[in-house]
């Protein structure tokens, strides 16, 4: 029996990788950890839970400017989507300025059909900065349904937000309206698999790694537990800063609203944060915007498929209308 994606976020936000410890270790998230940030005359303290996780095989994260070829998982012997269905095919390298990754789009873990679409493989390449650099202002995504990012496994990542159809969830939270499977991903009018949110569970192959996808702006998308010091002596689980303020069935980006409660723990209007080392990275979080709520860097753009819009699901906007926030 399926368990819907909203129960499994609840009952595994704390499997999510631990980000610190040595290999095949397992570490454990200290509930009592009493360290604070200051900033200015504000001290704040950070909220963390106790569970033991499991540490990835690949404790090491690549410093900037180094390829991250060891980040993206091997995929030679998953289950794969299952039938006939062909396996997930990720390759990785890089040029001086860029990180290229290419895939043909296959899941490597069973396909549950929670769309009509099917699925069928594409023809993906994303690029992005090898070196990428925070700008002066976030760049919005409220009205962006394409892809935001890719996963270490070739899937591409979209934001917390469905399409026009059907009218009574336009522009609704994939996530609340239950239209995910398990591994935070369905079908679009494609056949195209992607992902709304990310759970970092060996069951979705992203358990080898800290580092869980990329942004179109070059920044890494982390899980949601991370370290509070360089030597990663305290940890804690980062958490989204977005409160839910009206009904996320449609217009998702309406329904939620940022309040930063001054915790060291809550991220930023991004979903992310300023980690130990000095770079900026995002966290994948169990509430939304699930894994980017705008880019802090500059976005790649990008050409062929991957560059294309997210296409409707079955028709245009309800009644001609606007995207969320049109």
């Amino acid at each position: 029996m399926r368990i819907p994606l909203r129960t499994i976020a609840t009952l595994s936000a704390l499997s999510f990788i631990a980000a610190c410890g040595g290999e095949n270790e397992v570490a454990t998230v200290d509930s009592t950890v009493e360290s604070s940030t200051t900033t200015g005359d504000t001290t704040t303290e950070a909220t963390t839970t106790e569970a033991p996780v499991t540490v990835p095989m690949n404790t090491n994260v690549p410093a900037l400017g180094e390829c991250p070829t060891a980040v993206f998982p091997d995929l030679s012997a998953v289950a794969g989507p299952g039938g006939d269905y062909a396996m997930p095919i990720v390759t990785v390298e890089c040029t001086d300025d860029e990180v290229v990754v290419t895939s043909n789009g296959m899941p490597g873990y069973e396909f549950v059909e929670m769309t009509p679409n099917g699925l069928r493989e594409q023809n993906w390449e994303w690029r992005v900065a090898l070196r990428p650099e925070v700008a002066d202002e976030p760049t919005s995504i409220v009205d962006v349904l394409g892809a935001l990012g890719f996963t270490t496994t070739g899937l591409p990542i979209y934001g917390p937000t469905e399409g026009p159809m059907p009218e009574r969830e336009a522009f609704g939270d994939p996530v609340y309206n239950g239209l995910l499977d398990d591994c935070g991903g369905h079908t679009g009018f494609d056949a195209d698999y992607h992902n709304h949110a990310l759970n970092a569970v060996a069951a979705c192959n992203l358990d080898s790694s800290f580092i869980i996808g990329y942004a179109l702006d070059g920044f890494p998308i982390y899980n949601s537990v991370g370290c509070l010091d360089e030597e990663c002596t305290e940890t804690a689980v980062f958490v989204s800063g977005y409160d839910m303020t009206g009904d996320p069935t449609s217009y998702s980006w309406k329904a939620y609203t940022y309040v930063p409660n001054g915790k060291s723990n809550v991220l930023d209007e991004c979903n992310g944060r300023i980690g130990p080392d000095g770079t900026y990275r995002y966290h994948a979080t169990t509430a939304f915007p699930y894994i980017i709520g705008c880019l802090r860097g500059t976005a790649t753009a990008q050409t062929g498929n991957a560059a294309a819009p997210m296409p409707p699901m079955g028709g245009p906007p309800p009644n001609g209308g606007p995207p969320p926030n049109g």
